[in-house]
Parts: C-alpha cells; sequence; structure tokens
C-alpha cells in the first residue's frame, strides 16, 4: 500500500497542474478575444480610409496589406460605403485580363458578386441601391445609368470588393492603373 500512495500524490499533482494550466489559458482568451473581435475587415478597413474611398487591400499598393489575401495572382482593392446616405457608384475604367467584384455586408456576409462577363463591355461600372432606392430609379432611369450593372443590396452599410487577376509581371502596372483610376462615390439621382 505505502508504494501506491507516492503514485496517487502524483497523479493527484499532475491533475492540479493541468486544471490550473486550463485555468490559465482560458483566462488569457477570455481577455484577447475582444482584442481580435475588432479587426474584422470594416474595422481594418475604417482604419485605412474613410467611406467611399477606394483601398488597396494588397501589399503592392506599400505597407502590409489591409485583408489578407488567399490568391497571390489576384490584387484586390475595396470601399467601404453607407446607402442609408444614397446609391453607390462604382467605375473601373480600363481593361484587365479579369475582374470579380463582391459586395459584402458589415459583418462580412457576401451580398452579391459578379465578373467581367456580366458586364456588356467588359468594363466595371456598377450602383449599389437598396430595393427602395431601386423602385425611384426603375420610374425614370438616368442616361449615364443604361449600361450599369444594378446589384439591389438589403444593407444599410458594406463593402464593394473589386479583384483583378495578375498573370505576370507584366500585367502588374496595368492593373496597379486599373484600380487607381476606379472610383467609389455616392450617385446623385
Amino acid at each position: 500500500m505505502r508504494r501506491l500512495y507516492p503514485a496517487m500524490r502524483g497523479l493527484l499533482h499532475a491533475v492540479l497542474l493541468g486544471l490550473l494550466g486550463a485555468g490559465i489559458v482560458h483566462i488569457a482568451v477570455l481577455l484577447l478575444v475582444p482584442q481580435f473581435s475588432e479587426r474584422d475587415a470594416w474595422s481594418r478597413l475604417s482604419m485605412a480610409s474613410d467611406l467611399y474611398r477606394m483601398t488597396r487591400l494588397d501589399a503592392e499598393a506599400g505597407g502590409a496589406p489591409v485583408v489578407k489575401s488567399v490568391d497571390p495572382l489576384f490584387y484586390a482593392t475595396a470601399c467601404r460605403f453607407d446607402l442609408g446616405e444614397g446609391m453607390v457608384r462604382v467605375k473601373a475604367p480600363g481593361h484587365v485580363p479579369f475582374w470579380s467584384v463582391s459586395v459584402y455586408d458589415r459583418n462580412g456576409h457576401n451580398i452579391y458578386s459578379f465578373n467581367d462577363h456580366t458586364a456588356t463591355t467588359g468594363v466595371l461600372d456598377a450602383v449599389v441601391l437598396t430595393p427602395a432606392q431601386m423602385i425611384d430609379v426603375r420610374k425614370e432611369l438616368p442616361e449615364d445609368l443604361q449600361g450599369a450593372i444594378f446589384v439591389e443590396a438589403p444593407i444599410e452599410e458594406g463593402i464593394f470588393v473589386i479583384r483583378a487577376f495578375v498573370p505576370d509581371d507584366s500585367w502588374k502596372p496595368i492593373v496597379s492603373r486599373f484600380f487607381e483610376q476606379s472610383s467609389c462615390a455616392l450617385q446623385d439621382f
């Protein structure tokens, strides 16, 4: 019996030490949650730029990327918007090998996506608006919006993300210029 006592004492010591360690890790995780939850895409973009301003997401713009990209062959730019202030028009003149667009709500849920094959001329011209704003636009469509792609989004605030394919280094300046010439602005109606 005397030989089992030290083994049981060692086991009890190991269990108590494990519980203490788990408690410390649990408290550390709880204290770190606020830091990580405030670093979503919306928060990072709001620190990098204002509403209706195109912001490069990739590191090619100089500095660290705002949001990490999963594909190094794509460059990206984004624009935060508030449909409560009016509809938003996003344009990017010029042609690149391939572009795609995604509209996200403030929480990062994808609302709508399309690419250059959707545009009649291959040029990016899109309007993001609420269903109520769409009803007003349908009554009398302005001539300058005739070729635009309309995205009805049942959200108030969101993020418009443009991604462009960069097949090799020779396309880098062309894609960068495509992003530099892109715009995100409130559309008067």
